[in-house]
């Protein structure tokens, strides 16, 4: 069953934090992860977007309340709904806009396919990409200053 919206709002486990704006959680040592992020951040122009770890308290919480295991996915918040995998990066293109909604047009490929190509890079990208040895290491300070929980 899937949580109502904002329900994260009634659980004492879930910090307060600002979700005026959708929340983008990732794994902050995973280099592909935080590149992503990178990324994102260098096209958010409007800052519209804010960005938390999975391994911080606000992450852990929240994606122990979804019932979503970080290791497996990112988790994009918006509207008081958790997506993850290739849902969440149509959510990052809804949220973008402009150029970015082009991307929603690979919804027409199934689900199953998306995810299985998501989860296959997701395994390995530790062996593929790397590991930090520093929390965010490839974001720079302003972009570090956008980070909440």
């Amino acid at each position: 069953m899937t949580p109502q919206p904002y329900s994260y709002r009634n659980s004492s486990g879930v910090p307060e934090f600002d979700d005026t704006r959708p929340v983008f959680i990732f794994d902050h040592v995973c280099v592909l992860c935080s590149g992503g992020v990178s990324f994102i951040l260098k096209h958010d122009r409007e800052g519209a977007i804010a960005f938390t770890s999975a391994q911080g308290p606000l992450g852990q919480a929240l994606c122990c309340h979804f019932g979503i295991d970080w290791d497996e996915s990112y988790v994009f918040l918006r509207n008081g709904r958790a997506y993850t995998k290739s849902d969440g990066y149509f959510e990052v293109a809804r949220t973008l806009g402009g150029w970015w909604r082009l991307g929603l047009m690979f919804a027409i490929i199934p689900r199953g396919l998306r995810d299985w190509a998501y989860d296959l890079v997701a395994r390995n990208r530790y062996k593929w990409f790397g590991k930090t040895a520093k929390a965010c290491a490839l974001l720079t300070p302003e972009q570090r200053a956008r980070l909440i929980g």
